[in-house]
């Protein structure tokens, strides 16, 4: 069942949204990206003559705590629907119950941060740093068994269930997974969101259009094996960036300097560079870099080889001969995927190599290219150039991105399909 397919008049939905919103010490929303994204999907089932049950997480308690209320964010979202969006303390106390059950069409009822309760991601807390690992057995088991009636509670309120949360798709949670459970397939579905996320996400994966090109950046080469290692059954070019660059590197026997390196993934780099080669995958490394004296936007700069990085200093983005390369293999692409900046883009004098890339992707889509930006710090480097509106698609969700990258089901996904 699809979204749009779906008649909501009279009926109240559950529906999974993704409100993890960064707050400042005032509790003042910083960025409303996500909220934003959910409203298509709040609209319409407004529109049909719905009522909804808003369900969401806020950072990681570990109990309740003032801090992560979603209390806080209340009044935005009164703002953004338009409407009065009443708020349950307790997502599950019986004023919950009540006040879902009494919603009319049109209303809308925010729940308490579901992560309130330890059943929402099936984790036992409190124990104690030197719990045996039978009291850690229980522990996870007495929450297991609490998390089903917690389920069967949440589901209780809904005569339907709307997944909207591509960002905890990743995560067999609660309210992201096993909820769906309740609902037979004609009462499930997407919302547009999601929709739009899991149609980005295939299209770069098994509908691709040559030359594939995937950017991964980031600073470790241990976090992004398996990611890399789908990639090479499917990219024609991989160009590598960010901190790994210096991994790679010193495997080929360069110096780095003071540059960020996994010493102890050397080898596997290498391993790396053999089955790129083995499989006809031209793999991109930088020839040149930005180097500091420091890790500091004001410290003094140069550029050299990247093989050729003097003692004392260290790597903060790639140079002019890089930012070249890299854009020239980006700008002959039909399909784009970019995951992970040049350098240290927090640093205003270390994202030119970023921007070199974001405005290569932005070209190469003009020229009829498929892009897809996502992953944590390419999407605040996409915005931060104010070119998102400029890309095919910016995905919303870090791990659930990266997990679907690297060829895994997605739990939240799973569970609408089934």
């Amino acid at each position: 069942m699809t979204i749009d397919q779906f008649n909501f008049a009279g009926k109240k939905a559950f529906v999974r949204v993704d409100f993890n919103v960064p707050l400042d010490e005032n509790f003042n929303i910083t960025d409303d990206t996500r909220m934003r994204a959910a409203l298509p999907t709040l609209k319409k089932i407004l529109a049909d003559g719905g009522s909804i049950i808003i369900g969401s997480h806020l950072g990681r308690p570990k109990g309740v705590t003032d801090k992560f209320s979603l209390k806080h964010i209340l009044k935005h979202l009164n703002e953004l629907l338009g409407v009065e969006v009443q708020f349950a303390n307790d997502c599950m106390s019986e004023e919950a119950a009540v006040k879902a059950a009494a919603l009319k069409p049109g209303e809308v009822l925010l729940l308490e941060n579901l992560r309130f309760y330890a059943e929402e991601e099936g984790k036992p807390r409190g124990l104690a740093e030197d719990a045996t690992d039978e009291e850690k057995a229980a522990a996870k088991k007495a929450v297991k068994e609490s998390q089903k009636e917690f389920t069967k509670k949440l589901a209780s309120y809904a005569d339907c269930y709307v997944n909207d949360a591509f960002g905890t798709a990743h995560r067999a949670h609660a309210s992201t997974a096993l909820i769906a459970k309740y609902f037979d397939k004609d009462n499930k579905m997407f919302g547009y969101l999601m929709e739009k996320e899991v149609k980005a996400v295939d299209k770069v994966l098994n509908d691709i259009h040559r030359p594939f090109t995937a950017i991964m950046g980031g600073s470790k080469v241990s976090s992004k094996i398996e990611i890399i290692e789908n990639l090479l059954n499917k990219v024609d070019n991989l160009i590598i960036a960010g901190g790994m660059t210096y991994t790679f590197t010193k495997a080929m026997g360069g110096n780095i300097g003071l540059s960020i390196c996994e010493d102890d993934k050397l080898d596997l780099a290498l391993d790396l560079m053999k089955k790129a080669k083995d499989k006809g995958v031209n793999l991109v490394l930088a020839v040149d870099a930005k180097v500091a004296d420091s890790f500091s936007n004001d410290a003094n700069t140069k550029y050299c080889n990247v093989n050729e990085i003097p003692d004392g200093w260290e790597g903060l983005d790639i140079g002019p001969k890089t930012e070249e390369l890299f854009a020239n293999v980006i700008k002959g692409s039909k399909t784009i995927l970019w995951n992970g900046p040049t350098g240290v883009f927090e640093f205003e004098n270390f994202t030119h190599g970023s921007r070199a890339v974001a405005d290569a992707i932005v070209e190469a889509t003009k020229n009829g290219a498929f892009s897809l930006v996502g992953g944590g710090d390419s999407v605040a480097c996409i915005n931060k150039f104010g070119l998102a509106d400029q890309v095919s698609y910016v995905s919303t969700g870090g791990g659930a991105l990266l997990e679907a990258i690297e060829g895994k089901i997605l739990p939240g996904i799973a569970a609408i399909n089934e």
